[in-house]
């Protein structure tokens, strides 16, 4: 074990040394002093390490260890460095890519059962005529029970053009019947669109993934050619509860509403993590208004798109405070199977300079849902900020720590919806839609009733809780 030691401090020590040599006229003694406590510090891990090897009460699992180690020294940091095993590389690198090898279902557990929330259209699992609602009880055979829902969803992926047998439990008498299907490309819908009555475009991005600025096109291109121009009112882009995803695709879904100026900019230690990202001039939303729909489930990339839209002025936006996290996270895959970090490289910074980091989006026009009796204080998210360790935004007292985050299922009592709808249309103005609803007039009294004791009642009344904030600033150059 020490020589595996003495390998480490090698590594570390000859990397340094090629350093010294280059810049021995920068390092003094205080830095000389710095990185001996280095060394100390890594061999004070080794030390630990070989007395767990060699005297725990049961053999410990070398990998695990170091990974725990890893992990340990990572979640130091922030909350959003971490260390990623090959098979979480592996699913990570799905998830970006938008397309794996399966059949076309999404699933959710319910008390230990996996059951069917919907087939994707045209997929092997609609074609085969597995239904929403459907329970999975076995894969290839194997009962789900006592799987995890990652497990179960591991087990009907797979390589493309490979067989998969579900034994399924439906309707009420949960009848069991097999259903071989043939494993098939997906793709991860990140964007589903509408059209709201016959002048509005809806699109709603659920994250941003490798597919998501084609999906945002093809839906702008599709709503120009179904909605006559006199009469198109504009786009709603829905963002809430939609928690990012890649940089690149958050910058490509800005520049198809923005024709011009900077959409993103990040600031690093290094020159490498200090980049601008511009505007093309390739606006296909043709100057359209457009709203923004954000929550406090709206992070990372949805807060880059709605920070440029909001800064540039392109789109008003309705909702509640986004969640705030202003960082960007670097991949680094770490080579021979050994999986990769998730390492935090720098801030992202709005077109007006400003940084949402552990504060947030605040909405032009703040609008609250109304939440059913049951879900009545969980659904509020509590923020970047009240993560533990979250990188600090300047002034701890500007931060802010959450806000509601509760879409509800029927469109036709989604307030923020509404709003939308109401404010594209010219309906209500913005200053309106931020007016507390006037409670009605009262009534002249009802001529006497034969049963005086009993007095009259006024219908209930509700108010709006909204709060407009001032406008933001108008978007400035900067120089890094």
């Amino acid at each position: 074990m020490r020589k595996v030691n003495l390998v480490l401090v090698g590594a570390v020590m000859g990397a340094s040394a090629v350093a010294l040599g280059q810049q021995a006229h920068v390092f003094g003694a205080s830095a000389r002093a710095a990185v001996s406590d280095t060394y100390r510090s890594l061999n004070l891990f080794g030390d630990v390490f070989e007395k767990i090897r060699a005297e725990y009460v049961e053999k410990p699992d070398d990998q695990k260890l170091v990974e725990s180690a890893i992990n340990g020294m990572l979640a130091s940091l922030d909350p959003h460095s971490s260390y990623m095993d090959a098979k979480s590389f592996r699913d990570m690198q799905v998830q970006t890519r938008g397309e794996f090898g399966g059949l076309g279902i999404e699933v959710t557990q319910e008390d230990g059962i996996v059951k069917v929330v919907t087939p994707i259209d045209d997929t092997p699992a609609s074609k085969a005529g597995v239904l929403a609602g459907d329970l999975i009880v076995a894969i290839d055979g194997e009962s789900v029970q006592g799987m995890t829902l990652n497990q179960a969803v591991d087990k009907m992926r797979g390589a493309v053009n490979t067989p998969v047998t579900l034994t399924i439990a439906r309707g009420p008498k949960k009848e069991k019947q097999d259903i071989k299907l043939t494993r098939a490309v997906i793709q991860i819908k990140s964007v589903r669109s509408r059209k709201e009555g016959e002048d509005i475009g809806y699109i709603r991005i659920t994250q941003f993934n490798e597919q998501t600025y084609d999906g945002v096109k093809a839906a702008i291109q599709k709503f120009q050619q179904e909605i006559p121009g006199d009469k198109f009112k504009g786009y709603i882009l829905d963002l809430r509860n939609n928690p990012g995803g890649l940089l690149d695709q958050s910058v490509a879904v800005s520049n198809a509403f923005i024709d011009r100026g900077e959409i993103v900019s990040t600031r690093g230690r290094t020159a490498d993590e200090t980049q601008r990202y511009n505007a093309r001039a390739i606006d296909i939303s043709k100057g359209k208004p457009v709203v923004v729909l954000i929550n406090g489930g709206s992070a990372s990339a949805s807060e880059i798109v709605a920070g440029a839209l909001q800064d540039h002025k392109r789109a008003t936006l309705i909702g509640t405070r986004s969640f705030g996290k202003g960082s960007v996270q670097t991949i680094i895959p770490l080579g021979q199977n050994n999986g990769a970090l998730r390492l935090t490289t720098a801030r992202y910074y709005t077109p007006s300079g400003r940084s949402i980091q552990a504060k947030g989006i605040e909405p032009d026009i703040k609008i609250l849902q109304d939440v059913p009796d049951d879900l009545k204080g969980k659904d509020d998210l509590k923020g970047e900020a009240s993560l533990k360790g979250h990188l600090m935004n300047g002034d701890k007292a500007t931060e802010e720590h959450g806000s509601q985050a509760y879409v509800p299922p029927d469109a036709a009592k989604d307030k923020q919806l509404i709003a939308a709808d109401e404010f594209l249309r010219g309906v209500k103005t913005a200053a309106q839609l931020s007016a507390p609803t006037p409670a009605p007039a009262a009534a002249a009294p009802a001529a006497p009733a034969s049963d005086l004791s009993k007095p009259g009642t006024l219908p209930d009344t509700k108010t709006l809780d909204v709060n407009k904030p001032a406008a933001p600033a108008a978007p400035t150059e900067k120089k890094d």
